[in-house]
């Protein structure tokens, strides 16, 4: 039942992307991979991955704020009821009256209402009718604790959203079906699957990592990729193979090219949420041979007046 805000170490006030910020540092540090000697650290990351839950879900955030639900989102008891009552007024059994400010009210007609009977119980006992021991209804038994997995998803495999298997830790497996979206830290949440509890089994929380590439790199929901041509390829113009995440296609080098130039292949970069998806940038690179007798007798005779710097100044 620890508060979300001391357990990320953010204020009250913190923005999303404070939260957020914040998270992912004390995940680097706690996670169980980096900790296997300290069962301690895996325990600290549950409770940092579900204190990161709460705050990022914005209907849980306000009712934790407002005193509705506590720091494992549990209901609180109404009026904050603890069974004590305060020095300045509070609770006063007998007299069913609660002092707001120097103000006594008489809130019996309030308790009726609530729950559903008469200010005494039949009895005369002084209690309140329909089963309550006290003013609050019993907390649910909380569920188990949630357990935090993290998957490595390769570079392709995330472009295309392909489908990922999971194995858990009671050994069962699941595929998991990415998020549109998708980038390194994305979260999802498989109900059920955590530990067990007097309220049912907690949740599972996989933190996804898209692994680097050896050629493809990410640029927002875009790939980029530098493509080597030759010389022939790139003054006369051609039809060359190009790899993309979901394999090889056809692409067309105009007459002319010349190293820098870019060109897209539309709808193969990475999947947007709202359906879109984003391009593949493929950045022109020649090669050259390196010693080639022909192409340095080429050379010699063949003069280039442009200045191809001028538009740098020089």
């Amino acid at each position: 039942m620890a508060d979300p805000y001391v357990t990320l170490g953010v204020q009250r006030s913190a923005s999303e992307a404070d939260i957020k910020k914040a998270y992912r540092k004390l995940a680097k540090e706690l996670h169980p991979d980096r900790n296997k000697d300290n069962p301690k650290a895996a325990e600290k990351f549950s409770q940092v991955t579900s204190a990161y839950d709460l705050l990022t879900d914005k209907d849980k955030r306000a009712r934790f704020d407002r005193g509705e639900i506590d720091g494992d989102g549990n209901p609180t008891a109404p009026f904050g009821y603890g069974g004590g009552a305060s020095a300045g007024g509070g609770y006063r059994p007998n007299g069913a009256q609660f002092d707001f400010g120097g103000e006594a009210a008489d809130l019996g007609d309030i308790f009726e209402g609530l729950f559903g009977g008469g200010r005494a119980a039949p009895g005369g006992g002084g209690g309140f009718s329909g089963g309550f021991g006290g003013f609050g209804r019993r907390a649910p038994p909380p569920k188990g604790a949630n357990v935090a997995y993290r998957l490595a998803v390769s570079f392709e495999d995330a472009a295309r959203l392909a489908p990922q298997r999971i194995t858990l830790s009671d050994g069962k497996t699941i595929d998991l079906k990415l998020p549109a979206g998708l980038e390194s830290g994305t979260q999802m949440r498989l109900a059920g699957k955590g530990q067990e509890g007097p309220g049912g089994p907690g949740d599972a929380i996989v933190t996804i990592e898209v692994q680097p590439h050896r050629f493809f790199t990410r640029d927002g929901d875009d790939v980029r990729l530098d493509l080597p041509v030759t010389l022939p390829e790139a003054v006369q113009g051609a039809q060359v193979r190009v790899p993309t995440p979901e394999g090889a296609v056809m692409l067309t080098v105009p007459k002319g090219a010349t190293s820098g130039k870019v060109l897209r292949l539309k709808g193969r970069g990475f999947h947007r949420k709202d359906g879109g998806r984003g391009d593949q940038l493929v950045t022109l690179m020649i090669d050259l041979p390196a010693d080639d007798p022909a192409l340095g007798e080429f050379v010699v005779g063949w003069r280039d007046n442009r200045n191809p710097r001028g538009r740098l100044g020089v």
